[in-house]
């Protein structure tokens, strides 16, 4: 079996696995979700508004603005990490993303010589700044 071969047996295994099914029908209940859809549609607008605020020459810049569109953009932002169905999707991605990290650390290291059968990579980052401690 060639490599593509290979390549293409894992791609149809990783569509199998229960955590990419989780994910994408989380995706697809987010795309679905229409009060969800506003508030990103209602996010989005505010930060044009905050964007075109910023991009004015420094004379022109209005700074109440740019807290109030701040304020709002914020209170939006909390509305939408609260919905459901984000709340959801986001579990599903980090479980899913969790998944293809540890798989490309495997293939990392067997394109280093380790053994495939045996290799089991790190989840340390090489940053401790957002480490919970070694095990």
């Amino acid at each position: 079996m060639d490599v593509i071969k290979a390549a293409r047996n894992l791609g149809a295994a990783i569509q199998a696995d229960e955590k990419y099914k989780v994910y994408t029908e989380a995706k697809k209940k987010s795309d679905e979700d229409k009060d969800l859809q506003a508030l990103i549609g209602e996010f989005n607008m505010a930060k044009m508004n905050i964007d075109a605020e910023i991009n004015k020459e420094e004379n022109e810049r209005d700074q109440e603005k740019i807290r109030e569109f701040n304020v709002t953009l914020r209170q939006i932002y909390g509305k939408v990490m609260c919905n459901d169905s984000m709340i959801e999707f986001n579990k599903a991605k980090n479980d899913f993303e969790g998944l293809l990290r540890h798989m490309n650390g495997i293939i990392e290291m067997c394109c280093e010589g380790a053994d495939p059968e045996t290799c089991e990579p790190s989840e340390c980052t090489g940053s401790c700044a957002t480490c919970g401690g070694c095990h």
